[in-house]
């Protein structure tokens, strides 16, 4: 993998080495020409491979948002991320295949507030309409929601539903009739998400430091999830099985599972 640039520099994007390397991370060597349909592969692919997972910050692991960085952890390292992570580094995927991508902000609600400001990165991608997609949210849509769709849009995790509130034109996201982020429409850059990106793995407030976390949609449709020291599975009917892990078999399930090697485990909060 190339050097990462200097982080003064704009990043020149992924070279056909390093594209490769990661359409072979997310087993989708040839998604297709810019579609709807190659979008939505892409989205699943990147789902079923790259779990969403909270480790570094556990581990004493700098969380960097360079774009370099990024793919060096996620396609090198095979390992996951948060929000940040993984929709930073997909968006560079997606624009290396000729996509139109813009990084949006979204305040995420947690039942009874919202988050601050830049709390959740999401992207959209523009084709003969604007797109949804989102790599980094744990259990969300399997594939891109129409951004201008205002009706009901049935996924396999749900029904999706994108509601104007307010006067800057933002979007609650619903899933079955949940909130589950605030989206804002206006276009920012990754380094502006690296001030919250900083607070959410450092701040005791954070949700983020207070546990860990790892979980992945499984190739059925269902979902396995290690949270602390239990292995959480839940089907594609919905039915959930908990176990408590010992040290080793956590280790061996991080490797099995998720395809993460780890020569420790992160350090329990408390």
């Amino acid at each position: 993998m190339d050097h990462a640039p200097h982080p003064e520099q704009p990043y020149p994007g992924l070279t056909t080495a390093q594209r490769t390397a990661y359409l072979d991370r997310i087993a989708l060597p040839d998604p297709g020409a810019p579609s709807p349909e190659a979008l939505a592969r892409l989205q699943l692919a990147h789902l079923r491979a790259v779990p969403f997972e909270n480790l570094s910050i556990h581990l004493g692991e700098r969380v960097d948002l360079d774009p370099g960085a990024l793919l060096t952890k996620v396609v090198t390292g095979r390992r996951g991320g948060f929000c940040y992570e993984l929709n930073g580094v997909f968006a560079e995927l997606l624009t290396s295949l000729g996509y139109r991508v813009s990084l949006l902000a979204a305040r995420v609600h947690d039942g009874e507030r919202l988050g601050p400001p830049f709390d959740h990165l999401a992207l959209r991608v523009d084709l003969d309409e604007p797109w949804l997609v989102d790599v980094g949210f744990g259990r969300f849509s399997r594939s891109p929601l129409r951004l201008d769709e205002r009706g009901e849009q049935a996924d396999a995790e749900g029904a999706f539903t994108l509601v104007p509130v307010g006067e800057h034109d933002d979007l609650d996201v619903l899933m079955d009739g949940a909130p589950q982020y605030r989206l804002g429409l206006r276009p920012y850059r990754l380094a502006d998400f690296a001030p919250t990106c900083w607070w959410q793995a450092t701040s005791p407030d954070s949700h983020f430091t207070r546990s860990t976390a790892c979980s992945l949609l499984t190739a059925d449709g269902g979902r396995v999830t290690i949270s602390g020291n239990r292995l959480i599975t839940t089907t594609p009917a919905g039915e959930r099985t908990e176990r408590t892990l010992t040290d080793d078999e956590a280790l061996a399930a991080y490797r099995t599972r998720f395809g993460i090697t780890l020569d420790r485990l992160p350090a329990l909060p408390g």
